[in-house]
C-alpha cells in the first residue's frame, strides 16, 4: 500500500489518554534506538501496539538493543542510514502514528513523509504524558522546566526541594532518567521534575504542568529549528495548559511575553523570579537571602525569607541565584513550604562540568564549564570571575559570537582556543576584543572523526599547558567553550573529564619538579 494516500485516524488518537486505553494493534513508527527511543518502543510494545523502529545506526548497541525490542514484542527493527529515511508500513499498513527520537529535525526526509501524509508526529514527552495514568499506580504532578541555559541545575534544584520535603520525586527528560522509564516506575513518582529541550517540546501538545518555567532565551539551536523565531516558539511551549504558576524570568522580557501569550488553565498566575530585589508576585534577593514574595498574603509590604545565598554552596555566580529563585517559585507553586526550599538548597549538589572548580594553585583558580555549550551560558560563567584566561571553541551550531565577546572583552586576559574550527569565535575576538592576546592549539581534526575524537585529549592537554604558561596569582582559568563538543570528544562530559586530567596532571608534573629541585 502506498502510504502516500492515506491519512491517519486522528480520532482514535484523541481517545490515546491514560495507560488504560486502547492500545492495542496499533501501528506506530518509532524513530531512533538510543535511550529515548528505546524506552518509546518498549513502552509501545508494553502496551499491544504494533511498532516498527527505524534508526541510522547500526553498531553494536544498536544491534542488541534491537534484538531485546524483539524480545518484548517490537514487530521490526529497520537499522542503517538507508532505511533510516523511508517511512516504512507496519504489518503491510500505513502508519497510525510516529514517535520521533528529540534528535530528528522536522525536516528528516521520514518525519516530512509523515507530515505530507497527516500522520501524527509525537515525542517521548507527549507519549509519557498519555500514559500517565494507569490504574493501581500512583499519577505523578508534572513540573517542567525550558531555557537555554540553566535547564539541568533548575531541574536538580527542583529535585533536591521536592525529595526534602519527602516526597518521591526524580529528575527526568532531557536529564537522566528517560520520561517513559519514570512514567512507567511500579511504585509511581509523587512529582517529576522534568527537564525538557526545544526538541522535546516541538513535538509535545498535551501537557498540564503543575508548574512551568523557561529561564532565559539566547540564540542556540539555529541549525535543527531553522530560525530562533522558531526556537523562540518552541520554548514558549513549556507554558501552555499550565495549571498553578507560569514562572517567567523578570530580567529577560521576551519569557514574560511568552506568559502573556500562553494559553493556561483557569487560575493559573504568573511568577517572576530575579536576582535583584523582587516585586510583587516575584521571589528574588534581599541582602544575601533569597526570599518570596509571590507566595505569602503579606506580599505587597513584606516577603518571607526562604534560605541563605550561602545555602546554595561556596561558590555562587548570578546564574546560579537566578536558578535557585526559578527553582523556588515552582515548588512553592506545587505546596512547598520555604523549610522545604531551605533544606533542598542545603543538600543540593551541583552536578560536574557546571562552574566547577577543578584547582586552585599558586594563586590560579582553575574551573571547568563544559556545560557551557553556546555563548549564553559561557556569559554567564565569565561574568563571575576577572581576569579570566579563557579556553573557548568547538562547535558554533551556527551562533554568533560578537555580543558575548563585547560584554566580556574587559575581563579577559588571554584566550586559548580549542576546536576543529574556531573561525567564527576567532574573527568575533578579532573584532571586538582586539587586544586580548588569541593563542590557537596546534591540534585538528574534522567533525565526528575518530582520529578528532582521539586528539581531543591532547588538544585539551595542550590548551592547559598555554593557559598555565599565561596565568598569574589571582587569574582564573576558565573553560567554557561556547560550544558544542563533538567535534574533537564524544560529549562535554568527555570534554570536562579532560580538561580536569589535564589540569591535575600538569599540577602534578609540577609539584613533582618542585620536589626534585
Amino acid at each position: 500500500m502506498d502510504c502516500s494516500t492515506v491519512s491517519a485516524p486522528e480520532n482514535r488518537l484523541e481517545t490515546l489518554t491514560s495507560w488504560d486505553a486502547d492500545w492495542a494493534g496499533l501501528r506506530v513508527v518509532v524513530t531512533g534506538i538510543g535511550k529515548t527511543g528505546f524506552s518509546v518502543a518498549d513502552t509501545l510494545a508494553e502496551l499491544g501496539a504494533h511498532v516498527v523502529v527505524v534508526a541510522a545506526a547500526d553498531d553494536d548497541e544498536a544491534l542488541a538493543h534491537a534484538d531485546t525490542l524483539k524480545i518484548v514484542g517490537v514487530k521490526d527493527v529497520l537499522l542503517g542510514v538507508d532505511t533510516s529515511t523511508v517511512l516504512p508500513l507496519v504489518g503491510g499498513e500505513p502508519a497510525q502514528l510516529v514517535v520521533t527520537s528529540p534528535g530528528f529535525k522536522p525536516t528528516h526526509p521520514l518525519l516530512a513523509a509523515a507530515a505530507a501524509v497527516n500522520i501524527p508526529i509525537w515525542g517521548d514527552v507527549e507519549l509519557a504524558w498519555r500514559v500517565r495514568v494507569k490504574t493501581g499506580r500512583k499519577t505523578a504532578a508534572w513540573i517542567t522546566i525550558t531555557g537555554t541555559n540553566g535547564k539541568t541545575t533548575t531541574t536538580t534544584m527542583v529535585e533536591s526541594m521536592l525529595q526534602g520535603a519527602g516526597l518521591r520525586a526524580i529528575a527526568a527528560g532531557n536529564i537522566g532518567t528517560p520520561i517513559l522509564d519514570a512514567v512507567r516506575d511500579p511504585e509511581g513518582y509523587d512529582v517529576l521534575a522534568v527537564e525538557l529541550s526545544t526538541f522535546q517540546l516541538h513535538w509535545t501538545d498535551s501537557l498540564e504542568p503543575v508548574s512551568s518555567v523557561c529561564l532565559n532565551l539566547a540564540e542556540d539551536h539555529v541549525d535543527w529549528h531553522g530560525s530562533f523565531a522558531a526556537y523562540a516558539a518552541d520554548k514558549a511551549k513549556i507554558y501552555a495548559n499550565t495549571q498553578i504558576a507560569c514562572v517567567y524570568n523578570a530580567e529577560q522580557i521576551e519569557t514574560e511575553r511568552m506568559v502573556q501569550e500562553a494559553d493556561v488553565l483557569e487560575g493559573c498566575r504568573a511568577v517572576g523570579f530575579t536576582t535583584g530585589i523582587p516585586a510583587v508576585s516575584m521571589v528574588g534577593v534581599v541582602e544575601g537571602l533569597l526570599v518570596d514574595r509571590a507566595f505569602i498574603a503579606e506580599r505587597k509590604d513584606s516577603a518571607a525569607e526562604l534560605a541563605k545565598i550561602s545555602d546554595i554552596g561556596d561558590l555562587v555566580p548570578r546564574h546560579l541565584v537566578a536558578n535557585a529563585a526559578a527553582a523556588a517559585a515552582l515548588v512553592l507553586a506545587y505546596g512547598l513550604t520555604p523549610e522545604h526550599v531551605r533544606k533542598g538548597l542545603q543538600d543540593y549538589q551541583n552536578g560536574d562540568h557546571r562552574i566547577q572548580p577543578v584547582a586552585s594553585a599558586d594563586g590560579v583558580l582553575w574551573v571547568n564549564d563544559s556545560k557551557a555549550t553556546n555563548p549564553h551560558a559561557a556569559a554567564a560563567s565569565l561574568s563571575a570571575f576577572d581576569p579570566v584566561i579563557w579556553i573557548a571553541g568547538g562547535l558554533s551550531k551556527g551562533v554568533d559570537y560578537d555580543e558575548l565577546v563585547q560584554q566580556q572583552a574587559p575581563r579577559l586576559k588571554a584566550v586559548v582556543l580549542i576546536g576543529a574550527d574556531s573561525t567564527g569565535l576567532a574573527g568575533s575576538l578579532a573584532r571586538h576584543a582586539p587586544k586580548v592576546p588569541v593563542i590557537q592549539t596546534r591540534a585538528q581534526g574534522g567533525r565526528h572523526s575518530d582520529a578528532a575524537v582521539l586528539r581531543g585529549d591532547s588538544v585539551m592537554a595542550e590548551a592547559v599547558a598555554v593557559a598555565a604558561s599565561l596565568a598569574a596569582d589571582g587569574d582564573t582559568v576558565l573553560m567554557a567553550p561556547a560550544s558544542a563538543s563533538m567535534d574533537q570528544f564524544t560529549s562535554y562530559a568527555h570534554r570536562g573529564q579532560a580538561f580536569i586530567d589535564a589540569v591535575r596532571e600538569l599540577l602534578e608534573s609540577r609539584a613533582s619538579a618542585n620536589k626534585e629541585s
